[in-house]
């Protein structure tokens, strides 16, 4: 497609819903619409397994390929370093669960993190691990003192950021990071699940180790779709926790299962846990294939200019406060606010049928490229007459 994308179109082909509908749709942070054609594949797949005799092994093992491909393209990887997952957290505990930490080491997160990038942190330290949380700077993450205690604390093994905070819409900069994480040998893991399908990163230029996301946010996929991705170099180093029954060489072949080698493959799919879902994965695989026809660059254009709307909106207000950054090269699709009386105005958008989510006192509007300016209008105005 062109740079600029068609959302009149694109709502036609792929959104109908959203113009036969009043209501309007703010809330891509918390689960992202499914694409008509993702639709359309999954429910291939379904048909297939309601007449069972239909399955195509082989088509389905194409697709996954397919589908890892797709993933590897939008970030910069090669397919060998994507795994696939059914969701964030199971990419996160790869890190946790197969990288080798020893007693002593430190793993460094924001405190205030989603607990998907918490919990499997927490984990460890029944095995000495120490999980420290660098407090916030106020309501955002303080990454200044993420890099001092980065430089600082010569027992840091792990660095594990958000690359989008889910409640403030603060964007990491994951190049500085990384690139701290890399010269000093610390594992570097990104949680991108609030980032990828609103913007797009290179997971090189990033030196990013081990990052995980969802499909059922930004990417517009099916819950129970995702991916990890494991860098190259490091994939041969680990061995997979839990253990999939084709994580090992030789498993493609059916007709020989019973030949039991703990071989594993030499790529990231020794770390995918077989069966997965795959009607879930053909929506993923189809809506990757649209975000790839629009431009990553102009879908993050276009996130950026309606999130942007807003952020005008609350600069112009004495009584709304901004707690996304307004720079845009610090955030990408979450906007959220704090108004003279959150809760009411976040009840009031609900009532007048704009969805949003009410997160640690905040209103969190989150736009992606099929929302309009008028809908961005919709909203503010209700918070106007409030």
């Amino acid at each position: 497609m062109s740079d600029a994308i068609d959302v009149a179109a694109l709502r036609r082909a792929e959104f109908p819903w959203a113009d036969r509908d009043e209501r309007v749709y703010l809330n891509n942070a918390s689960t992202g619409p499914l694409t008509q054609r993702g639709v359309r594949a999954a429910q291939q797949i379904v048909d297939d397994r309601i007449e069972p005799f239909r399955i195509d092994d082989a088509k389905n093992f194409a697709m996954l390929e397919r589908t890892r491909e797709l993933v590897a393209s939008l970030i910069g990887a090669a397919k060998g370093e994507i795994a696939l997952m059914t969701n964030t957290s199971y990419g996160l505990n790869i890190a946790a669960r197969a990288l080798p930490f020893a007693s002593g080491d430190v793993v460094l997160v924001h405190d205030r993190e989603f607990p998907a990038n918490v919990y499997p942190w927490l984990a460890l330290e029944k095995r000495g691990v120490t999980l420290r949380r660098i407090p916030p700077a106020g309501a955002l993450p303080d990454e200044e003192a993420l890099i001092a205690a980065i430089e600082r604390e010569p027992r840091v093994r792990a660095v594990s950021v958000s690359w989008i905070a889910f409640s403030t819409g603060f964007r990491s900069d994951l190049r500085r990071i990384g690139a701290l994480c890399r010269e000093r040998g610390i594992w570097f893991i990104v949680d991108a699940i609030q980032g990828l399908g609103a913007d797009f990163l290179d997971v090189r230029e990033c030196s990013i180790d081990i990052m995980a996301c969802g499909g059922q946010k930004w990417l517009l996929s099916p819950w129970g779709s995702g991916f990890a991705y494991v860098r190259a170099e490091l994939v041969p180093q680990l061995d997979p926790q839990p253990v999939g029954w084709m994580a090992v060489k030789g498993s493609d072949d059916f007709t020989r299962l019973l030949d039991y080698d703990l071989t594993w493959r030499d790529d990231a799919r020794r770390f995918e846990v077989i069966t997965i879902p795959f009607q879930d994965f053909a929506g993923l695989g189809a809506s990757l294939e649209l975000l790839h026809e629009l431009g990553p660059a102009a879908v993050a254009r276009r996130v950026q200019s309606l999130a942007t709307e807003i952020v005008r909106w609350a600069g112009s207000k004495r009584d709304v406060t901004l707690v996304t950054p307004a720079d845009s090269a610090r955030r990408a699709g979450i906007v959220s606010i704090v108004t003279r009386d959150s809760a009411a105005d976040s009840a009031r958008l609900k009532t007048a049928g704009v969805a949003h989510s009410l997160r640690e006192g905040a209103l969190r509007l989150a736009p992606h490229v099929y929302n309009t300016s008028a809908e961005i209008e919709r909203a503010l105005e209700i918070l106007d007459a409030g």
